[in-house]
């Protein structure tokens, strides 16, 4: 989309080094732009500031996702400068700051696959929340109790203003802000029904603490990157390392590709029911 919307605006040659599509969260366009065409960032701002509606600020997406908090750089391109604003999705509202907080569009599909399957009464924990668009789409149409934890403190106060902008969840959400392990450990052990790793990065260094969480026949949802060369080999890979470093008893009872994140590089998960 982002090259037709930049038709007549750069030559074949330029068009042809654009990534191929750009974020739209609320009113904001999160985009990324390659070095070759930074010279031209404010008319590719423009451009996507007059062609995108509704849209009242474009970002060039400066720096990766890194850190403890998951964020990233971004410099306004075109319109206003503001980072924070509305988003819907599945018949939620959201507060999103698309700086100060990890959050990506691009998890919609998986999202609803969560929510769909959650059953009333269960209590689930999401170690890395974020703004916690998971957990208010489980709560949507579930009774259940979803504890969403975040170390990023911006994060977790987004939660609440979420929460609060959705009155007529069937479950609660509670906003935790603080270190996963450490409040799994002080307050959640064997607590949780289900229980979910976003953080697919670092998902092998926090699986104990997800365990730890997790009733005995509970289900841990493991997200991770796998290298495949092709893109339905990668769930295959992922369900197979969960078993190679699980260190309690597991089923696999399910299991996907969420999303391709770079040349043969994807984001799976694993759906694995534990005994312990």
């Amino acid at each position: 989309m982002l090259k037709k919307v930049l038709e007549g605006v750069l030559n074949a040659t330029e068009a042809a080094e654009l990534y191929s599509a750009f974020d739209q969260v609320g009113d904001i366009i999160v985009v990324r732009i390659p070095d070759s065409l930074l010279s031209k960032k404010k008319v590719i701002g423009q451009t996507l500031l007059e062609a995108v509606h509704p849209a009242r600020s474009v970002f060039y997406q400066s720096s990766d996702v890194s850190g403890d908090f998951r964020t990233r750089k971004l410099e306004v391109i075109a319109g206003e400068d503001k980072t924070e604003t509305e988003y819907r999705e599945h018949g939620c509202r959201f507060k999103v700051d698309v700086e100060k907080a990890f959050f990506s569009p691009r998890l919609s599909t998986e999202r609803k696959r969560i929510a769909d399957l959650v059953q009333d009464g269960e209590i689930l924990i999401n170690m890395f929340g974020g703004v916690g668009m998971f957990s208010i789409v489980a709560a949507k149409t579930k009774n259940c109790t979803v504890y969403n934890i975040d170390l990023n403190p911006h994060a977790a106060k987004l939660c609440e203003q979420s929460v609060k902008m959705n009155k007529k969840l069937k479950g609660k959400v509670i906003s935790i802000n603080g270190d996963a392990a450490q409040v799994v450990k002080e307050q959640l052990c064997d607590k949780g029904d289900r229980t979910l790793m976003l953080l697919p990065e670092r998902s092998d260094e926090f699986l104990g603490s997800a365990i730890l969480a997790t009733k005995s026949g509970g289900i841990i949802h493991y997200y991770s990157h796998q290298h495949a060369d092709k893109r339905q080999n990668s769930a295959e890979l992922s369900k197979q390392h969960f078993l190679e470093v699980s260190p309690v008893k597991a089923e696999i009872i399910g299991g996907r590709m969420v999303r391709a994140v770079g040349p043969r590089y994807y984001q799976t998960v694993v759906d694995a029911k534990i005994t312990k």
